[in-house]
């Protein structure tokens, strides 16, 4: 599914990553972990394909349309409500019957209750839901996940813990964090950048 060779990047002189070699198979696991500053976060954006290595090759055996990446930011705009946001993605992907697909996904991760409300009167928290309620809308062959447990309750990172373990298997992943342990069940791979 997924494959890079010598990996590199450098932003200007400064280099960011030096000969990374990976596999993914299909259905795969890849934790990436590795202190602030090591390059996860540009690893994870080569691999869902918004940027580019300076250096080795990357491979993806899947169309773009098929990756759902959650960055940093949930990529949600704060003047509409969760039920725009997601009808607004819903359209942009040609979901088929995609208004479904979002209640589901707003009932499973909590945010039903709150549909009509404005993602600016939104918690940090309830806005990283809707950040994965809009990754998971097109059910991407390919996740790449850069700290999706970030700013998560208890009960937000349970409900995360449950939809990664559903989707284990049939799903690719590619997932950065701090937290290893909460993910290891799931792994079938791992990378420490230093």
């Amino acid at each position: 599914m997924l494959t890079a060779r010598r990996l590199g990047k450098r932003y200007g002189e400064k280099r960011v990553l030096r000969r990374i070699d990976l596999a993914v198979p299909r259905g795969g696991f890849l934790v990436v972990t590795g202190p602030n500053g090591s390059g996860k976060t540009t690893l994870l954006r080569i691999c869902a394909g918004l940027a580019q290595p300076t250096e080795g090759t990357i491979e993806r055996a899947v169309q773009r349309a098929q990756v759902g990446y959650l960055g940093h930011e949930p990529l949600v705009y704060r003047e509409l409500t969760a039920l725009e946001n997601l009808e607004l993605y819903g359209r942009l992907y040609r979901i088929p019957e995609r208004r479904e697909r979002i209640g589901m996904l707003l009932e499973r991760f909590g945010l039903w209750e709150a549909r009509h409300d404005r993602v600016a009167s939104y918690s940090r928290g309830m806005t990283q839901r809707l950040g994965l309620c809009r990754v998971l809308l097109h059910e991407p062959e390919l996740l790449v996940l850069d700290e999706p447990y970030s700013a998560l309750d208890e009960a937000g990172a349970e409900l995360l813990d449950a939809q990664l373990a559903e989707l284990g298997g049939e799903s690719t992943f590619v997932l950065a964090t701090h937290d290893p342990a909460r993910v290891e069940p799931l792994a079938s791979g791992r990378l420490a950048l230093a």
